[in-house]
């Protein structure tokens, strides 16, 4: 699973570490269902960036994304869906997911090539199984949404999760898969869930932290699938490989593989970012997780930016260690917070394919600027990154950036500007972040930054 996200302003708090070691899942982020606010705003539709990925890279990520499960267990052999996939919806799903769903399934099918419709039928590929948030966290107190081979239904997962049978071990070709999602979340939470369960319910069942432009990393920074994700999948369902091959097999037919699925892959050097080792891992993880003190979780900030620099790194990782650091300093030290969030930004500007995560620490940084009342910088800092945001169809971080600019506009001096963009910011609002209290409570977060509003 994902364990951990980037915060969108100051006062929000990180996901947590995994649950279930061999249990795919997303981290949990709690919201309720919208009322009294702007009409809804969502994405019409998607404008994926194609992959920017050496070939040779991307063999390297396919084969420890195919043989190794993010608790660390290796898998003997390459499983996927050997036949057209068929996706059902059982239990209550909320309004939003149909046209969410069907988005999904038809990039899946146009840039992934993989055979997938919905069905009705009760022995389809995929069951998306929606259910109360609280049933969700009554089994996987961590987790937002998973995924489980070998059953169709809550009760058959509940009957044989304490067996082999819902193991990914034990998984020699994938016949049966249910993914679990809350019914009562926040319309963007339930999508999210929807790209990233779908995606390891067809392929991948790890993260790796050293992948900048994917759903396929523990940091969150992505929600919804990228054209570097979909290149993964393409490859995954090429008639070139099959269940049952092993890490040895597969490597050798991904590159002529590649060749085909990703030809510009060909030209382009090698990054080979170096493996992540798991002291970082656990040591982001403690800092960002809940359950730990402070004291521990701020040893931990500082153990991850020391391994990061005795590491050598001067790729996103470096910059998320520092971006954790900030985190755990600006209850206690805003200023060298704010050093840590620039120490950030440094590394995620000089890293490829991290414009997402340059307007994550936007936000911050933004923040920032507006409580020093420093209108002008704010709204240079929030600029360059609304249109990413939006690209990258991530409703709760635009209506963030959008709050913050509205709040900066009336420290400037230009109210009437503030309430056209705060209004429109709502309606992105009601996707990201759902119930109607939320919303207001982060508006009220937001224009507490403006101690001019008094």
């Amino acid at each position: 699973m994902r364990a951990l996200v980037l915060p969108l302003v100051l006062a929000l708090a990180s996901c947590v570490p995994a649950p279930p070691a061999d249990t795919a899942s997303r981290a949990v982020a709690g919201i309720s269902a919208p009322t009294g606010l702007p009409a809804m705003k969502t994405f019409p539709g998607s404008a994926p960036q194609p992959a920017v990925v050496s070939n040779r890279d991307l063999e390297r990520d396919i084969l420890d994304l195919a043989f190794t499960l993010e608790s660390g267990r290796t898998l003997s052999s390459f499983t996927r869906f050997e036949r057209p996939v068929t996706l059902r919806v059982t239990g209550s799903p909320p309004r939003t997911l149909s046209g969410d769903l069907d988005r999904l399934l038809a990039r899946l099918r146009a840039e992934a090539q993989i055979d997938i419709r919905r069905s009705s039928a009760p022995d389809a590929s995929i069951t998306l199984v929606a259910i109360p948030r609280d049933d969700i966290r009554k089994h996987l107190p961590q987790a937002a949404c998973f995924v489980v081979p070998n059953v169709s239904s809550l009760g058959e997962y509940l009957a044989a999760r304490n067996s082999g049978a819902v193991s990914w071990t034990r998984v020699q070709t994938r016949e049966r898969v249910a993914i679990f999602l809350p019914a009562d979340a926040a319309p963007q939470e339930v999508r999210d869930c929807l790209h990233e369960e779908i995606a390891q319910a067809l392929g991948p069942l790890n993260d790796l932290y050293r992948l900048t432009d994917s759903v396929f990393n523990d940091d969150n920074v992505h929600t919804v699938l990228t054209g570097y994700d979909m290149t993964v999948l393409r490859a995954w369902y090429d008639p070139a490989l099959r269940s049952g091959l092993t890490r040895g097999e597969v490597a050798a037919r991904l590159p002529a593989v590649l060749a085909r699925v990703n030809p510009r892959g060909e030209g382009l050097a090698p990054r080979y970012l170096p493996p992540t080792p798991r002291d970082w891992t656990e040591a982001v993880q403690t800092a960002l997780g809940p359950g730990a003190p402070y004291a521990e979780r701020r040893r931990a900030a500082e153990r991850a930016v020391r391994i990061a620099t005795d590491e050598g790194w001067t790729d996103h990782r470096r910059g998320f260690s520092h971006y954790a650091m900030g985190r755990l300093m600006q209850g206690t030290d805003a200023t060298a917070a704010m050093q840590e969030f620039l120490q950030a930004q440094r590394y995620f500007e000089i890293t490829p394919n991290t414009a997402l995560h340059q307007a994550y620490v936007a936000s911050q940084l933004a923040a920032y600027a507006i409580n020093d009342h420093r209108p002008e910088d704010a709204l240079a800092l929030i600029a360059p990154h609304l249109a990413t945001a939006t690209r990258h169809e991530n409703a709760a971080l635009l209506a963030t950036l959008m709050m913050l600019k509205a709040e900066a506009l009336a420290l400037a001096g230009r109210p009437s500007e503030a309430r056209i963009v705060r209004m429109d910011s709502l309606g992105w609002a009601r996707y990201g972040f759902g119930s109607d209290w939320a919303v207001r409570a982060k508006m009220r977060e937001i224009a507490a930054l403006n101690s001019a509003r008094g």
